[in-house]
Parts: structure tokens; sequence; C-alpha cells
């Protein structure tokens, strides 16, 4: 009954190719059609040709992650309905090819942000960070954003300033790409003339706007999932708060109850990343496994260490902010209670979210966050946490 193992591959173009992956001693590939245009239909034939890549390496295909969401879905405009129908079908046809979880998200235009890449630990070993002096920065001094102002304190303003003036022009450069990467593997990320444009779009859409919009969204797709035997998963925001005045509206347990209790179906349900709500000291992790668990359809495990401010950086699994010991023997609680109710979903797919860059990933060019080692050394860690609690409740009953 241990969680399932899986690895996230990015496709034939991963410089961590399947065989590495079946050397992690998993047995779950998460991943997607990296090379449909967002909006497309996954047809049954495109799906089974990464399936079946998938299967000659002896492993299989339990999760895609993503689907992207059109922003003409979340904004409500445009040919949003048409996306939306496009949408289905893709859930009609995973669940066809027997992929039984589709992870997605509802972030307006960013699915993710960090500021620095490359954060160097003392070590010497290298992590994702998010500086909100830099991110400050950046909205002010390099985008400017009108009214960006509004958006941040007098301090932060200050060491905004400060930061921007120790850039020379390699340093916006660098800084500007790394705010504007987008998620790993997706299409690409923007230009700044793009991202003036598109940030324009939603200056109409408020926080209630955009709950709104992924109720509707959800209302239609899910009763569709049901039926193709697909549980719908959505990952938290990235970072749990707003970002470029844009709304944010999946970043709190308030936030996770509304949705899965707005439209109330085994098959809408949740990605627990830990990192992603960890990241505000508010959201209780353990007790949203306690409290919400039943929803829990797909795992990211993974550790921040919390900064000044909303500023942090991602740490060892186990040696961040977020008590990840408590929140595995929660997990274990969960499929205990799922197993007494008779569900079939008991071995919940988890994946090592992120990983440091050490020692020979610092050779490979892999999307930020997905080294090999740092992954792997992510996974022994969790698999020992779970074998060590496993253990010490069997030895107690």
């Amino acid at each position: 009954m241990k969680f399932e193992k899986t690895w996230r591959w990015f496709g034939p173009n991963d410089s961590i190719t399947l065989d590495a992956i079946r050397q992690a001693d998993v047995s779950g590939i998460v991943t997607a059609l990296h090379h449909l245009p967002t909006g497309a239909v996954w047809t049954i034939e495109e799906i089974k040709k990464t399936k079946d890549l998938i299967q000659r390496s002896g492993l299989h295909w339990s999760v895609v992650e993503s689907i992207p969401v059109h922003e003409d879905i979340k904004r409500r405009t445009g040919k949003y309905k048409t996306y939306i129908d496009n949408f289905k079908a893709s859930i009609r046809n995973m669940g066809e090819c027997g992929i039984p979880v589709l992870c997605y998200n509802f972030m307006p235009v960013l699915d993710w942000t960090r500021t620095d890449m490359e954060h160097q630990y003392p070590a010497g070993y290298t992590t994702l960070r998010f500086d909100e002096a830099a991110l400050a920065a950046f909205d002010l001094f390099i985008l400017k954003r009108s009214n960006a102002e509004s958006d941040y304190t007098d301090v932060i303003i200050q060491d905004a300033e400060s930061y921007f003036k120790k850039l020379d022009k390699k340093g916006i450069a660098k800084l500007t790409s790394n705010i504007l990467a987008g998620l790993p593997g997706s299409e690409a990320g923007y230009t700044l003339k793009e991202f003036q444009a598109i940030l324009e779009t939603y200056l109409n859409i408020s926080s209630d706007d955009l709950r709104s919009n992924l109720r509707d969204f959800l209302n239609e797709v899910v009763p569709v999932a049901e039926e193709a035997g697909v549980r719908m998963a959505i990952h938290p925001d990235d970072p749990p708060f707003s970002l470029f005045g844009l709304p944010r509206v999946v970043s709190t347990e308030a936030d996770a109850k509304a949705l899965v209790e707005n439209v109330n179906s085994p098959s809408n349900g949740l990605t627990f990343c830990t990192g992603s709500y960890g990241v505000l000291p508010e959201n209780d992790l353990a007790g949203m496994v306690q409290r919400l668990g039943h929803r829990f359809h797909f795992l990211h495990l993974r550790n921040v260490t919390r900064e000044k401010g909303r500023s942090f950086h991602e740490a060892l699994h186990i040696k961040g902010d977020i008590q990840m010991e408590h929140i595995i023997y929660e997990l274990i609680m969960e499929q205990q209670r799922r197993k007494s109710a008779g569900r079939t979903d008991i071995r919940i797919p988890f994946r090592p979210d992120h990983g440091q860059n050490i020692m020979n990933d610092m050779k490979i060019d892999s999307p930020p966050g997905y080294s090999y080692l740092g992954r792997l050394r992510g996974l022994a860690v969790i698999r020992g946490v779970e074998m060590g609690i496993r253990t010490a409740i069997s030895l107690h009953k």
C-alpha cells in the first residue's frame, strides 16, 4: 500500500532519458504532450504514441501534467467555449487511453515564478529562489508596469531600487529571463513586450472573477472527467500570492476547500504541492491532509525555507520549514481511511518535486528544478521517511 513513485519526464527531448528514470526505481511517468500548442485537442493517436514509448521502457504513464488551460478560458473571453470543448475532448481521450489522473493549474499568465534559478548553498549545490525585492525591481524598473508601486510597501520599493542599481545589462537580461521562463517544458516564455500586453488583458479581472471562471470551467469539465474515469487535480498557485497585479485563487486551504465543495465530485480534486502551499506559514499542511486529503489525487513533495517577507528558496526535501515527516504520516493515515472506505485509489501517486543541482547535474541541461541527482536524492529521502513511518506504525499495532 505504499505511495506510487513517479517521475516527471519532459518527453523525447528531455536530457534525462526513460532508461535513466527507470534506474531511479520508479514505476510511473508524469508527462504531457509538450509538442502540442495550448488549446489543441489531445487525440488518441498522439496520446498513444507517448504512452507506447513509455511502456516500451518498462514504465507506465500514471499522471498527465499538464493539459494547459488556455488564457481565454481563465478570462472567459474570445474562443473560450471552443477551448473548453477541446479540453473535454482531451479528457475523454486520456481516459480512453487509461491515464487516470490529470494535474492542471489555473494561474493567469505565468505557471510558476522564481527570480534565481541558481541560488548557491554554502555546500556548493544550487537551488531555485524567489526574492521579493528582485521581483519588485523587475516590475518597477524593467517592466515598468503602470501603478505597480501600489503593490509594494515602501521598504520593498527601497530594497528593489537598491537591487536594481546593482544590475548591469547582463544581470537585467538574466532576471528578465528567469521571471518570464514560465513552466519548464512548455512552449516558450514571453518576451517583455508580450508579457506587458497579456498583463493588460487581466486589468479588469478580479480574484472573484477568476474564481467564478474557474468554477464555471469545472462545472463543464468535471462531469466529463467522471464519465472518462479521470481524476482532476488542480495545482496550487506558485508562489501562493498575487504577482504583477494578477489574481490568484488556489493559494490557501480555504481556496482549496471552496474549490472542491463548489463542484462536489470525486473527480474534482487537488494536487497537494507541499512547496507551493508551504510558502505561506498560515497553511497548516498536516492539517490539510486530515481535512482535505480525501480529494488529493496527486502529490508534489518538496520543501522550502521561508526568508524575510515573501522571499523563499527551495530546500532539501526534509531540511526546510515544512515538516515533511508529519505530512507523510498523515498521508499514510489517509491511505488507511481510503482502504477502510473501499476506495480503489489507495496508492496515491507522488513525485519528488524539484531538486537541487548537485555534482554532475551542473553539467546536464535540464529544466530549472528538474535535475536528475537532486531529485533522486529527494526521492530516496522521501522513501526512507515513508518506510520508517510505516515500520513504526506496524510495530506499535
